[in-house]
């Protein structure tokens, strides 16, 4: 990696702590119980990646988690079930953007949803005194809102063009390597978070 003014991180799993185990107690605890063959990578339903490039609404998506689940649970114990994998901002990452800003432009591409996307906008402000999450950043895209995710390749040119960025001079860290695979094949640099490793690892001097 050299030549870097840019950098594009990934949200979940990089900045925000995940706890899938959280969200599967939580399913668990509603009656379901095949969790991992409903909901693993890949073999989720369609409708997961509908509306994480926002095909379809938060009712619409809650309805099919629940038919898919087979459950009669409330709205708002679905909502807290499917929010429960979302933890914490360690403030040491926060503190790593926040000096990584007066080096480069920083940048957030997250594949996401309306649901999530609330929830983790409210836990960051509460944790940091009403600060937002996005002010640490020069510009957001969220799946949802582009209607694009990664890997796809349209994705990855399209936040180059939104924001005016040159690959080759560009960044983006990611904990799935299709995702940073992705991004490569546009020409950005890209480094793989492998697991147990944090953005704290990263020798930040290019």
């Amino acid at each position: 990696m050299q030549n870097i003014r840019n950098i594009i991180f990934d949200l979940g799993g990089v900045l925000l702590n995940l706890d899938m185990q959280q969200t599967e107690d939580a399913f668990t605890s509603m009656g379901v119980k095949n969790f991992k063959s409903l909901f693993a990578l890949g073999h989720a339903a369609s409708f997961f990646k509908e509306y994480e490039i926002g095909v379809i609404d938060d009712d619409q998506f809650i309805t099919s988690l629940q038919n898919l689940a087979g459950i009669q649970a409330e709205r708002g114990e679905v909502i807290a079930g499917w929010n429960a994998m979302l933890r914490d901002f360690p403030a040491e990452r926060v503190k790593l953007l926040q000096r990584l800003k007066s080096q480069y432009r920083l940048f957030l591409f997250s594949n996401t949803n309306a649901i999530h996307l609330q929830s983790l906008q409210d836990s960051y402000s509460n944790s940091y005194a009403g600060s937002r999450l996005d002010d640490l950043f020069e510009k957001t895209w969220y799946s949802h809102h582009i209607k694009l995710r990664k890997p796809e390749l349209k994705a990855f040119e399209y936040v180059l063009q939104d924001a005016g960025l040159q690959a080759a001079e560009t960044l983006f860290v990611d904990d799935a390597l299709a995702n940073v695979e992705g991004a490569r094949a546009v020409g950005l640099q890209g480094y793989h978070l492998e697991p147990g490793k944090t953005v704290l690892d990263i020798p930040w001097k290019f």
